[in-house]
């Protein structure tokens, strides 16, 4: 679908994701639909600050400023991959496991429409049910995990088995993730012990710290792992605190030493070639950022994995996506 124009966009006052035209749970999808947008206003799983509640809002909002011609793949990505905003998933903001549930039954949704969603939190416990809804659909998924932070914790340090810190840690459990198929990039900053990488470790996880990143460059990484992950089902989680404070402050966990906002979108161009099956953006907290920097960053790393899906061709017939 394409983008609405600047003077329509401007007269009806909404502002869905890139310009795109809005299509609410259990309508059909226009013929063709590739993606469907879903905001998930959820930080109930944070550990420090909370606010990525209200990122959606505020990515929806900046996003209106990027345009559909993609000028390092020289292709148009609305007309090759055409989407759609889903709206927001909706559930009670205070009970996680609602959340869970209608995130995973939206999610499943839109890829049994033939389309991949592309989720933006909220925090990073989203990340979990929409892995269960892919790996479901598609079998087990080679994740690309972008973040300062292994995301493999227990409930051991806060009593909860089911907080931002931890959705990687079920995915493996449950056999989401196909055999050395955890590509994590950005890691950085002190552990809370030497086991923290254990459970990754036991799976075969392919750690990319970001000092390796800054040295060997994020076009390496990048074909690094689009060689590792070859046409494998791929699902990109992208933490915004990956990207140092300096370039992406809006985050409620932000580590120094992490990529600049050029490396950040450099690592997700150079995945091209990869059979993209969804991705979410998440932790971006619009009260911490400055002049809507962290936002910005989002909105550009969301229509960078928008086309990948552009780049790998294809089409569909309508479908109703109904949850």
């Amino acid at each position: 679908m394409a983008q609405q124009s600047a003077l329509e966009y401007l007269s009806h006052g909404q502002t869905p994701f890139f310009r795109l035209p809005w299509v609410p749970m259990a309508r059909p999808l226009p013929s063709g639909t590739r993606a469907v947008l879903l905001g998930v206003p959820f930080d109930g799983g944070t550990t420090y600050q909370p606010g990525a509640r209200l990122a959606p809002y505020h990515v929806r909002r900046v996003s209106a400023l990027v345009q559909g011609w993609h000028p390092v793949h020289r292709i148009p990505v609305f007309e090759r991959a055409p989407a759609v905003d889903g709206g927001n998933v909706v559930f009670p903001p205070f009970h996680p496991e609602r959340m869970r549930e209608r995130l995973e039954a939206e999610v499943a949704a839109v890829a049994a429409a033939g389309a991949a969603p592309f989720v933006v939190g909220g925090d990073h416990s989203v990340a979990l049910p929409c892995l269960r809804a892919l790996a479901r659909a598609h079998g087990p998924l080679a994740v690309v995990h972008v973040d300062a932070h292994l995301d493999t914790s227990g409930p051991e340090a806060w009593g909860e088995p089911f907080h931002h810190g931890t959705p990687l840690r079920h995915a493996l459990e449950e056999g989401l993730v196909a055999p050395g198929q955890l590509h994590q990039v950005g890691l950085r900053g002190p552990w809370g012990g030497p086991g923290d990488g254990d459970p990754g470790a036991v799976h075969g996880a392919r750690l990319h710290p970001a000092d390796e990143l800054q040295a060997r460059g994020a076009a390496a990484v990048a074909r690094e792992v689009r060689e590792a992950a070859g046409d494998r089902p791929v699902y990109l989680t992208f933490d915004v605190d990956a990207v140092d404070p300096a370039f992406a402050p809006g985050t409620g966990t932000p580590v120094p030493g992490g990529l600049t906002s050029a490396e950040a979108l450099r690592l997700v161009r150079g995945l091209a070639g990869v059979r993209l099956v969804g991705m979410d953006l998440v932790e971006v907290c619009p009260a911490l950022d400055h002049a809507d920097i962290t936002s910005h960053l989002a909105a550009h790393l969301l229509f960078e994995g928008l086309a990948l899906v552009a780049l790998r061709g294809g089409g569909l017939s309508a479908r109703c996506y109904s949850s």
